[in-house]
């Protein structure tokens, strides 16, 4: 799991600790956390108040630490500058909700075809089971 945390020293002990700002819970969304710390047994050379990116295992064992300028600036970039949403974003954008559009239609339309063919068999096999139940009891009398 990805981490964006601000590096912070600890002046009673002098550890260094990450406090969690935010972390990410699926592909570009993020939940903003600041209750959260993370205080490193390994020692790391970046300076107080730093941003850093930290990818954590589900164990917590912290698997990288990385300064998240370039992350950040990557960001605005895409998004925050002034030309960032232009038409040709917002077409992009159409075309990816179209797309999705077409794909839950296609989808229900295979689950109501489905459901269909369920109800039929079941009405088959309700059929089946009365003329079984007739012939039985022709059988017995």
């Amino acid at each position: 799991m990805l981490y964006l945390a601000q590096v912070q020293k600890q002046p009673s002990s002098g550890e260094t600790e990450l406090q969690i700002l935010a972390y990410e819970t699926a592909d570009n969304i993020w939940q903003v956390n600041t209750s959260e710390s993370l205080t490193l047994n390994q020692d790391i050379s970046l300076q107080e108040g730093v941003l850093v990116l930290v990818e954590k295992e589900q164990n917590g064992t912290v698997v990288s630490i990385k300064e998240a300028k370039d992350w950040i600036l990557t960001i605005l970039q895409q998004y925050l500058t002034k030309n960032a949403i232009n038409p040709q974003f917002i077409a992009e954008e159409q075309h990816k909700i179209e797309q999705w559009r077409q794909e839950i239609t296609a989808q229900n339309l295979e689950l109501n075809r489905r459901f269909l063919e369920i109800e039929t068999r079941r009405e088959e096999l309700q059929q089946l089971e009365q003329s079984l139940k007739s012939k039985e009891e022709e059988l017995q009398n």
